[in-house]
């Protein structure tokens, strides 16, 4: 009978957190004190959704959007865009903090570099062993920000997963 209340809460569960990547319900909630309002643009939202989507097409979770990890993934790519290069330099201070802040049990990071698309970006890293690996991991919420560099014109992303 628990098992059976569970995957029925389960099934609730996913069914309402798969709505489109633009609902409210999937920004995670966390306290008025440590909550930055991200504002997406909608390259941030396709990437957001054709990563769930393609969790979906797995038979995975859908992943909540939050605002506290997308404001760390930009400030990754702000970084980044003054360095004038791709990495991931300082993740173990963006683990940390999301782990101190949010609770998470477990964090990754995905970034890519001068994709024009969010389509050619996804496609990159579901080629790459690694980045696909992060994908397809057991987490149930991510933060992503794609800036764009007015120094060279290319896009830089962060993708960060967590487990909380």
């Amino acid at each position: 009978m628990n098992r059976l209340l569970i995957l029925l809460l389960s099934s609730a569960f996913l069914t309402i957190n798969s709505c489109s990547s633009e609902s409210q319900d999937q920004v995670m909630n966390i306290p008025t004190e440590i909550k930055n309002n991200y504002a997406y643009s909608t390259d941030e939202l396709e990437t957001i959704k054709l990563i769930n989507d393609y969790r979906i097409s797995v038979g995975l979770n859908v992943l909540t959007v939050s605002d506290y990890i997308s404001n760390k993934c930009e400030e990754h790519d702000i970084y980044m865009i003054a360095k004038n290069a791709p990495s991931h330099d300082g993740f173990t201070g963006r683990f940390e903090n999301i782990v101190k802040v949010l609770g998470a049990i477990k964090v990754e990071e995905n970034i890519a570099y001068n994709y024009k698309t969010p389509q050619a970006a996804v496609d990159a890293w579901l080629k790459s062993a690694e980045h696909k690996k992060a994908i397809e991991g057991d987490f149930n919420y991510m933060g992503l920000s794609i800036k764009k560099s007015e120094l060279n014109g290319r896009n830089y992303y962060t993708n960060i997963f967590a487990k909380i």
